[in-house]
């Protein structure tokens, strides 16, 4: 049986009126790398802080590799490291500067410090910088640097707080490209993201967040099996073609969604004859993908 290294039952937490997570449960196995998927104000930023120790949850019972938080968040700590979604690197050091001074602060034995910063710059391919000072870096490098020194202290538990946050496409493709190769290392890896690619992408499962709780988990084919289907159907037209499509689904018991101008049926390949017939040949016949699994379970865009 597969260790268990975060452990989450129950968990509530409340900001004043607002409540962030409301009876959450998570578990996740070592080695595994869960994406965390939802719209903003989800809960994924607060189950970080939860994991991180930055925030006590009101109840429930939150575990890093069965040591409870906050009661152990000195030996919690030591075995994880966090990858924010804000950049807090010292700006006047150099890129190995900044890891070396990470390593000390991470308890590292003093002979592994070259050899750990080393391996992290070489990991997010950062090697032929490591002179550079940080303000000269661009956003790009920056977000690598601190993807390196997320994994410097070779961590058992690292967590990835929105990595690719505000990034354009192409630097985005690169941190993935990254954080991708962390896979085979069998560190385990929790990463929140509303990016649908992302977590298709990376993730080993999905576990889908909305308003404090986890409404389903899986591996990505599985979510799209379960509550999408394999293909969607995109209609297009004004508003009284759309009102046309999506009542022709609801009667049949197919979900539908809004996509723009279009209208998107779900399980386009359980249409009946009739429905086709009515409608006529989709404008677009694409598969689905886990942005259509959270609007079936939600009815809800990300944002």
């Amino acid at each position: 049986m597969s260790e268990i290294a975060v452990r989450i039952e129950k968990a509530v937490k409340r900001y004043g009126p607002l409540t962030a997570l409301d009876g959450l449960d998570l578990t996740v196995n070592s080695g595994v790398f869960l994406g965390l998927l939802g719209p903003n104000g989800a809960g994924k930023s607060t189950t970080m802080r939860l994991l991180t120790g930055q925030t006590r949850a009101d109840h429930g019972t939150v575990e890093v590799f069965r040591h409870r938080l906050p009661e152990a968040s000195r030996r919690v700590r030591a075995l994880t490291a966090v990858v924010p979604q804000h950049d807090d690197l010292d700006a006047e050091l150099t890129v190995r500067e900044n890891l070396e001074v990470f390593v000390r602060l991470a308890g590292l034995p003093r002979q592994r410090y070259r050899q750990a910063v080393d391996a992290a710059l070489a990991a997010v391919h950062l090697t032929d910088r490591s002179r550079t000072r940080v303000e000269r870096l661009s956003g790009g490098m920056r977000r690598r640097l601190l993807l390196a020194r997320g994994i410097v202290s070779s961590p058992r538990l690292l967590l990835l707080d929105e990595p690719t946050v505000g990034l354009d496409p192409q630097i985005r493709q690169t941190l993935w490209d990254v954080i991708g190769e962390l896979r085979a290392t069998g560190t385990t890896v929790v990463m929140s993201t509303h990016y649908i690619e992302e977590a298709e992408r990376l993730a080993d499962e999905v576990a889908v967040m909305f308003a404090g709780r986890l409404i389903a988990r899986g591996t990505p084919s599985a979510l799209l099996h379960r509550h999408a289907g394999c293909q969607a159907a995109e209609y297009r037209g004004d508003v009284r073609r759309q009102a046309q499509v999506t009542q022709a689904a609801e009667q049949a018991g197919l979900h539908s969604r809004r996509t723009g101008l279009s209208v998107s049926v779900l399980r386009a390949e359980t249409m009946p004859s009739e429905v086709l017939e009515e409608l006529g040949p989709p404008d677009v016949l694409r598969p689905t993908t886990l942005e259509d699994v959270f609007v079936a379970l939600t009815g809800e865009l990300f944002s």
